[in-house]
């Protein structure tokens, strides 16, 4: 089922020869470009239009009622309450601890500089309801944001048609356990322009949504190009493209272990990429054995058997593990599973990806809602240079600078000069004009 590159007995550069999909994200931006525009220009009726023909839905008001959000969450089945709750908790648990605290250096007697950190004061967060409705996307955005004391959080998810208009009850009851009362039915395109531009979100245009400073969470190509078009509007986490995993595993693995979360991946899109790294033939093999046993037992086997068969997915053959490493940090997968002898000293040794699953015990789907990681990932091998949704994305450092005179005057002659050596003499004039009289 697996499309095999063999990368054996040579040294050619992998990341040319590596499975990726294929997506024009620039010619996305200029199919919404006038969207964007519209809901910028008219707010309410252009959003109203965009969900009328994207999502076959027309709402009346975009807000959703905050008592129809607290319904939600006691119409909520006991056993997905229980399973959100301690994705909660868990999540809570890990990115508790990633919050930074402030720090001073003394860098002269009487010099200092504090290095805080300021959280975000207003973020959108996109949760997907396309193929599959995502409420524990609402966990991995909420969470973080209020780890790191963002002040106003709100939610944009596509209104359903079998839910009245509304998005997800699901994802609702996810707002409502995390505390968020502002969300609203709109997705795709018109969604993200909403957020950072602001718009009004009923016919008389009595409420608006008011513009955000960042705006996360993965979305369509649709999302994807809005958020390209108006980074620099507002601040946006990534740029997020189909779902990827790549498993580095040896022939110790179990092929049926390693199928299953290949299977796993494949099921979000029909452009979602699975890859499997080995040096090893006989699991390649036992690999596709099972592919061909456990795929069409699968719910979504059509979606899933298009996702693997597609040139975004295959199997990479390698010499050794080594070779295997070298393969991984040039893919850059946004999930990577490790499923090796003595996986976790592989796993140390990666340096480029989203997140990293550890041994056979540790797969994907784990952190996608429980492990306490955070699921919104780099993909599109952005992972060589970015990273997850963390605390860290919903803060900004800001340096305090605090000089006495007598600091400022021990240091003042150097800014002088290197003020001179950039023909800019007014900032040497700044600092020279607080010593009159002094030797210049």
């Amino acid at each position: 089922m697996l499309n095999r590159i063999d990368l054996r007995g040579g040294a050619r550069d992998p990341r040319r020869l590596l499975p990726r999909a294929q997506l024009d994200v620039s010619v996305a931006v200029e199919r919404i470009r006038p969207l964007v525009e519209a809901v910028r220009e008219h707010g309410y009726p252009a959003i109203r239009e965009a969900s009328e023909r994207f999502d076959g839905v027309s709402p009346e008001r975009l807000r959703v009622p905050v008592e129809v959000i607290r319904a939600a969450e006691d119409t909520l089945d006991p056993q997905v309450r229980a399973a959100l709750l301690e994705s909660i908790t868990r999540a809570r648990k890990v990115h508790a601890d990633q919050r930074r605290v402030d720090h001073t250096t003394q860098v002269v007697p009487g010099g200092t500089v504090t290095e805080r950190w300021v959280p975000v004061d207003r973020v959108g967060l996109y949760v997907p309801g396309g193929l599959a409705m995502y409420p524990s996307t609402v966990v991995m955005n909420v969470v973080p944001a209020q780890a790191a004391g963002v002040r106003s959080l709100v939610v944009v998810s596509p209104p359903q048609k079998d839910n009245g208009g509304l998005p997800d009850q699901r994802v609702l009851a996810a707002c409502a356990l995390l505390g968020v009362d502002e969300v609203y039915a709109v997705g795709g395109a018109q969604a993200v322009a909403m957020l950072a531009y602001g718009a009004t979100v009923d016919p008389e245009g009595a409420e608006r949504c008011e513009p955000v400073d960042m705006i996360t969470g993965p979305g369509n190509i649709w999302v994807t190009a809005a958020k390209r078009l108006l980074r620099g509007v507002v601040g946006i986490d990534a740029e997020a493209g189909p779902t990827e995993i790549a498993i580095l595993a040896d022939d110790t693995a179990d092929p049926a272990h390693v199928a299953a979360d290949l299977i796993s991946q494949a099921e979000h899109d029909p452009l979602a990429a699975s890859v499997l790294v080995t040096p090893s033939v006989v699991l390649a093999d036992a690999v596709d054995a099972e592919l061909a046993r456990q795929v069409p037992a699968a719910k979504h086997a059509e979606r899933i058997g298009t996702a693997l068969r597609g040139e975004q997915s295959g199997v990479v053959l390698v010499d050794d593990l080594e070779a295997g490493l070298r393969v991984v940090d040039a893919y850059a997968a946004e999930h990577l599973e490790i499923q090796t002898v003595d996986a976790r000293e592989w796993a140390l040794r990666v340096r480029n990806a989203g997140a990293i699953f550890v041994g056979a015990w540790s797969p994907v789907s784990l952190g996608d809602y429980c492990a306490g990681s955070n699921h919104v990932l780099p993909t599109g091998g952005c992972a060589r240079h970015s990273s997850g949704l963390s605390v860290q994305s919903f803060l900004r450092g800001v340096h305090l600078v605090e000089y006495t005179r007598d600091a400022l005057r021990e240091v003042a002659p150097h800014v002088v000069t290197l003020a001179g050596v950039e023909d800019l003499p007014a900032h040497g004039q700044a600092v020279s004009a607080r010593f009159p009289g002094a030797a210049s």
